[in-house]
């Protein structure tokens, strides 16, 4: 029997702003647990510096949202996802504001930036990082609510589904998770009616990635062994310009550099060289785009990085506009307003992930999804920027509704079996974690990276499956640690992200092959059923 003071109504893995949307919109209705990986601000969203796309602006109109996010999305967006998300965006923008986000304001009215992608002004914004705003605020709200329960440091391994029932089911039906206690290393059984997942990206599968340590897709990865279908791993997105510095590593860039006047040059040449790639947009040039030319400079030329360049701007303007990237890169000897700023591509945003429809719903009874962990449909083939905190908004309130709605059909959970650790031991080979996890990374870069090649996948596979066998014998022996739980779902997302890879023969958004260049006629999703 799951211990009792581990039952809750409503279960959410992942403190984020779509977890925390979603627990905020549920208190009110039902007890709800929210589990965090390592500190409860740990998360993606405390990073996002550019802001939040809503239309808001007198000029601008839905129908231009829309059409910019499918631009971007490369056709493989689904529009009735796009068309609901975008027309949810000024009541999610009102709740922050209700809940006191300091967004930036000229004369009383929301400020509004412009990101690359984007045909008009619609970024709400507090400086450069509306991320931390956005977390301190829903933090603070979660953490003053009676109905809520918070608790960082734990590990998630494995949903709980039917097949944990003491009487053993094949229904799929989840019932909650099993997660470490990294301050202990005991597995808690947490069981609740209704389970949401809001765990974020799988960036660390890369070598260079602007994600937190703790996007090891554990969500997606979790979710495909309980039988859930993903979608579109292959569309990994890379962010053109994350800091170039050996100490400081995924200090991101942000667009609004280039949106508010920033060039990039070959630091060789001294050129600005997006001209060559891209001669209508240049600089304002979707991501994609921009982060192949980035590669495709670095890779002719045989440098280490490229230089984005603000300092032809006023000075006051830039530090006005840009507060904290100036301190940081004061910090580390670069004057912004002076100099430029060393740049290169890194792995930024997983658009693929659980499949959900319009209510937050996957295809397992009792499991919803938000945020990055999932494929709503509104990204397609390439993130428009500044969509995604506004996707964990619009998903997280969706599921929590849903949920709401349903309440009357959500049974009681069942009696769940307890975490057997019986058999294992304590590793005695750490480096085994170590040396994997490194191998990983290191040809999921260069071989899954910006530019793809169909031997270049099939070389990834193999290694795959070569490390898959390692590992699971690993986890068969070993008790279980944040470590080891981090290596299986980076490598099960690692499998899925090449497989996807694989099944895509053509070229589409951020999914770029040398042996299929073309677009096909028509865009069609990359589903996985497992």
């Amino acid at each position: 029997m799951a211990d009792p003071r581990h039952e809750h109504d409503v279960l959410i893995i992942g403190s984020g702003a779509a977890g925390l949307t979603a627990a905020l919109s549920l208190a009110g209705h039902c007890r709800v647990l929210v589990l965090a990986k390592g500190p409860l601000t740990s998360g993606s969203t405390a990073w996002a510096q550019g802001g939040i796309a809503a239309v808001l602006d007198a000029g601008d109109t839905f129908e231009n949202h829309v059409r910019d996010t499918m631009v971007a999305g490369a056709g493989l967006n689904r529009r009735e996802t796009v068309e609901y998300v975008i027309a949810q965006a000024p009541a999610a923008i009102d709740r922050l504001c209700d809940l006191g986000v300091p967004f930036n304001r000229e004369e009383g009215e929301l400020h509004l930036t412009r990101e690359g992608g984007h045909s008009h002004r619609r970024i709400v914004h507090v400086a450069d990082a509306t991320g931390w705003a956005v977390q301190a605020a829903l933090l603070k709200a979660a953490e003053e609510h009676p109905n809520i329960t918070l608790l960082p440091d734990r590990t998630c391994i494995d949903l709980i589904t039917g097949r944990h029932e003491e009487r053993y089911s094949g229904s799929g039906r989840v019932w909650g998770v099993y997660a470490l206690d990294a301050s202990t290393g005991e597995v808690e059984a947490h069981v609740a009616r209704a389970t949401i997942l809001a765990s974020g990206g799988a960036g660390r599968v890369y070598r260079f990635s602007t994600a937190p340590s703790g996007a090891t897709g554990d969500g997606i990865a979790m979710a495909w062994r309980a039988g859930a279908r993903v979608s579109n791993m292959e569309m990994m997105q890379f962010h053109p310009t994350c800091l170039y510095n050996l100490e400081v590593k995924n200090f991101l860039i942000t667009e609004a550099v280039r949106g508010e006047g920033g060039r990039l040059i070959n630091p060789r040449t001294g050129k600005r060289f997006m001209e060559f790639y891209d001669s209508e947009r240049m600089e304002l040039a979707p991501r994609d785009v921009v982060a192949r030319a980035i590669d495709a400079e670095i890779k002719r030329f045989g440098l280490d990085y490229v230089h984005l360049d603000i300092s032809h701007m006023p000075a006051d303007f830039v530090r006005e506009h840009f507060p904290n990237i100036h301190d940081k890169l004061l910090g580390l000897g670069i004057d912004m307003t002076t100099q430029p700023i060393p740049v290169v591509p890194a792995q930024h945003y997983t658009c693929g992930g659980v499949l959900i429809d319009l209510d937050g719903r996957t295809d397992l009874p009792g499991l919803y999804a938000a945020g990055e962990c999932t494929e709503s449909g509104l990204h397609g083939a390439n993130r428009l920027a500044s969509n995604s905190l506004l996707e964990c908004f619009v998903f997280g309130e969706a599921a929590a509704q849903d949920i709401i709605a349903r309440w009357d059909s959500f049974d009681a959970p069942p009696s769940i079996r307890p975490w057997d650790a019986s058999r294992v031991t304590d590793s005695d080979e750490e480096v085994v974690i170590k040396q994997n996890w490194t191998e990983i990374r290191r040809f999921m870069w260069n071989y899954v990276g910006i530019v793809r090649t169909t031997k270049r996948l099939e070389r990834a596979a193999h290694r795959i499956t070569l490390l898959t066998g390692e590992v699971e014998d690993y986890y068969g022996h070993f008790r279980v640690t944040t470590d080891l739980i981090e290596l299986r779902n980076l490598l099960q997302c690692a499998d899925l992200i090449v497989r996807s890879a694989l099944k895509r023969r053509e070229s589409r958004g951020l999914h770029f092959t040398l042996d299929y260049p073309e677009m096909a006629a028509e865009a069609v999703d990359t589903v996985l059923v497992p």
